[in-house]
């Protein structure tokens, strides 16, 4: 592919981005090929802004473009360009990669897709065929958020563990490497980067008990190069890996020497966020939640703050040696994450106003911070939501002001962020012209309470330590629904990291954000929960144009140009933590369709695809049955088994089951058959058994019955026809 864009702007492009690039000097400024694609264009994508070449655009994973063909006065003008139809229904979260017109991009179950990125033709598929079992491991879907490209080999991250080489023409595999120890719950949704010819791949697993790390692998063979560790060796021992130093000085101490996060890991997965800093040669990601949850069965003993959960850390690039470590959450108990979109800028702070190499996140606590990216000194940081109960504020030293009742879950503690988030993995973006990040932030609360159960032999499917639906009981009056759902809001969120304030905000109709791209000619694009992808004013906030999907658009959109032309892209498709977790927050149920990829350009004329006949018919399908006392006991199991795949109070979004109006939930022996004997494993439904005894997989039927009929006398569904 030639170069559409004059000389003059490449050498400005190069000039503005000089002070980044520091480590590429001699990097060649042509438009990478499929072949010659390395981490120095990468370091360098800000001059070649026609090609998308990682997941969040460049090493700064700022997701700003320098291409401006669509601007504020013609963005009204973008239509269709062409679709593709994905080969499965259920989450879709990547970010497509564009290079040398092919279009990279991944659907659910870890599917990879190779696109001519002008026509939308299809040039290749991989499927790895992650099986149902391991499908059951995820928290929130078989998702996968992208892939990497370096010299004619397409990187994936498999859900199963594995990590894939594939080659960029033709799909096939080139080397095969597994990344975790199959016999635990360990699974991989985030989008691998490479930095200095290797490959960086964390996981996820924290609610189900495993310990976190995150790794290089050489990309050219697969080969393992050094590993850190996020919680210590279960015996505080050496793991003969690059962050035994660190433990041995430093994390170690923070945690007791008793406690399940012996057994089970502690947690603290690498699931998403992970950036390289080419000024400082720093590799910088984020780290995830503790496991259990409750730090009364984690770490009893204990009183430190458990290094390095809910953390930001920069290690060397080459080594993995540990350099800096800033925490989010001391000894985490609230799925405060801070795995969340991690940002490298340089920013006028201070009273000189000399820019400064900084690290900003936005993670779920809901405090925007802002870092020294060479030291990880705190610089600044203030809550970017309007509501909060776990803390008041930060101090000097950037920890969190706690409220003093927000750890005592033993009567119940309404969390707000809750689990959830303030901010969840949806990127956000920064625009250096505006000097503003836009933030898909919302507003989820949550009961916490401790569960007397938990520390007893059988171990509960999540590993949390707390009572869900606690407070909330079998029978509730109409309307309760509508007013949940009032508490559940999301906002596309201007700010100034300077500042640390608000600029503009606009509300959505529902929590539901989608992922943010920003350009140079100040446009900020966003989906929502409604259906659409929106452009904004990057300045105002005022809404220039809208396109409905006909499908859930949560992922980010990323852009590029061929012969001329901008095209904007977009992996659609209902499904991901939200819709499965949170389907009480959705307005109404969706109906399951395959993914999609839709892009859009000046000019297009092209449809989406249209949206499929709902079949469901909601209404009970068998009778209601079961004392109080029984139900109490199934809402309770459900809680801690069920709830995360089929949705808080039974009241699913509809990309998995509704068990309300299904068959197999009126007839007891089907229901046994897929709770208790595993029925349905290839679809990931596997078989409970290890959980749940036939009297309590039957008690969870009662309560889910009786929620189908409490829907009917509240006006939610109908009566069962007579026909």
């Amino acid at each position: 592919m030639k170069s559409t864009i004059p000389a003059i702007t490449i050498a400005l492009s190069i000039l503005l981005t000089a002070c980044a690039d520091k480590t590429a000097s001699t990097v060649d400024k042509k438009i990478p090929t499929l072949a010659t694609v390395s981490s120095e264009h990468i370091a360098n994508a800000n001059a070649t802004p026609e090609v998308w070449l990682s997941y969040g655009g460049t090493y700064d994973e700022q997701r700003f473009s320098r291409l401006k063909n669509i601007t504020q006065d013609n963005v009204k003008d973008l239509g269709v360009a062409w679709t593709y139809d994905l080969e499965t229904s259920r989450g879709v979260e990547a970010t497509p990669i564009i290079v040398d017109g092919i279009m990279y991009v991944t659907g659910a179950w870890s599917i990879v897709y190779a696109l001519d990125a002008k026509t939308g033709e299809e040039l290749w598929v991989y499927n790895p065929e992650v099986s149902g079992e391991d499908a059951a491991k995820g928290c929130c879907d078989v998702i996968n958020r992208g892939v990497a490209v370096h010299k004619g080999k397409v990187i994936v991250g498999v859900f199963d563990g594995r990590l894939e080489a594939l080659d960029a023409k033709t799909g096939k595999v080139v080397w095969s490497t597994l990344t975790v120890d199959k016999s635990m719950p360990y699974t991989i949704t985030g989008a691998p980067r490479v930095v200095k010819d290797k490959v960086l791949i964390g996981n996820g697993g924290a609610e189900l008990g495993v310990r976190g790390y995150v790794s290089a692998y050489d990309v050219n063979t697969g080969d393992l190069a050094w590993r850190f560790y996020t919680t210590p060796n279960p015996n505080k021992e050496p793991d003969g890996a690059a962050s035994d130093e660190v433990f041995a000085s430093k994390a170690n101490a923070t945690w007791g020497d008793s406690g399940k996060w012996k057994t089970e890991g502690g947690g603290g997965t690498v699931w998403d966020s992970i950036i390289y800093d080419t000024v400082n040669d720093s590799v910088i990601f984020g780290v995830g939640n503790a496991s259990p949850w409750n730090p009364k069965l984690r770490d009893p003993e204990g009183n430190g703050d458990n290094f390095f959960l809910s953390s930001i850390v920069a290690v060397d690039a080459d080594t993995g040696k540990y350099k800096w470590h800033f925490q989010t959450t001391p000894r985490d108990q609230f799925d405060f994450t801070a795995t969340q979109s991690l940002i490298l800028a340089d920013l006028p702070i201070g009273a000189d106003g000399k820019p400064r190499r900084v690290v900003m996140q936005a993670p779920k606590n809901g405090f925007y911070y802002v870092l020294d990216a060479k030291t990880g000194e705190f610089i600044s940081g203030k809550p970017f939501v309007n509501l909060m109960t776990w803390a008041s504020g930060l101090d000097a030293n950037g920890r969190p002001i706690e409220n003093p009742n927000a750890r005592n879950w033993e009567n119940g503690f309404v969390n707000i962020p809750g689990p959830m988030g303030a901010h969840n993995w949806h990127p956000m973006a920064y625009n250096p012209q505006t000097k503003l990040a836009y933030i898909p932030a919302q507003q989820v609360p949550q009961l916490l309470k401790s569960n007397p159960d938990a520390d007893n032999d059988k171990k509960m499917r999540w590993n949390v330590g707390l009572q869900y639906e606690a407070g909330v009981p079998p029978v509730y009056p109409k309307g309760t629904l509508d007013f949940i759902r009032k508490d559940f809001k999301g906002n596309l969120l201007a700010w100034d990291p300077v500042k640390q304030e608000a600029r503009w905000s606009v509300e959505h109709s529902g929590p539901g954000n989608g992922g943010v791209l920003t350009t140079a000619s100040n446009l900020v694009f966003q989906g929502n929960i409604g259906g659409e992808l929106v452009a904004y004013n990057a300045e105002t906030g005022d809404k220039l144009w809208a396109k409905q999907a006909n499908s859930g658009v949560v992922a980010p959109p990323s852009t590029y140009a061929i012969d001329g032309e901008q095209y904007i892209a977009i992996a659609t498709g209902w499904g991901g933590g939200w819709a499965l977790n949170y389907g009480v927050g959705w307005p109404k149920a969706v109906t399951p369709d395959v993914g999609h990829v839709i892009v859009f350009k000046l000019g297009g004329t092209g449809d989406v695809p249209e949206i499929p006949e709902n079949g469901i018919v909601m209404s009970p399908k068998g009778d209601a049955f079961g004392d109080d006392a029984l139900k109490m006991h199934g809402l309770q199991k459900y809680a801690e088994n069920c709830m995360v795949c089929h949705g808080p109070l039974v009241v699913s979004s509809g990309v998995i089951p509704d068990l309300r109006w299904s068959y197999q939930t009126a007839d007891k022996e089907s229901w046994n058959d897929i709770v208790i004997g595993g029925a349905l494993t290839d679809n990931g439904m596997v078989s409970f058994s290890e959980y749940l005894s036939a009297d309590d997989a039957e008690a969870i039927r009662a309560y889910i019955m009786g929620q189908a009929w409490l829907a009917v006398a509240n006006g939610d569904a109908k009566e069962p026809s007579n026909d």
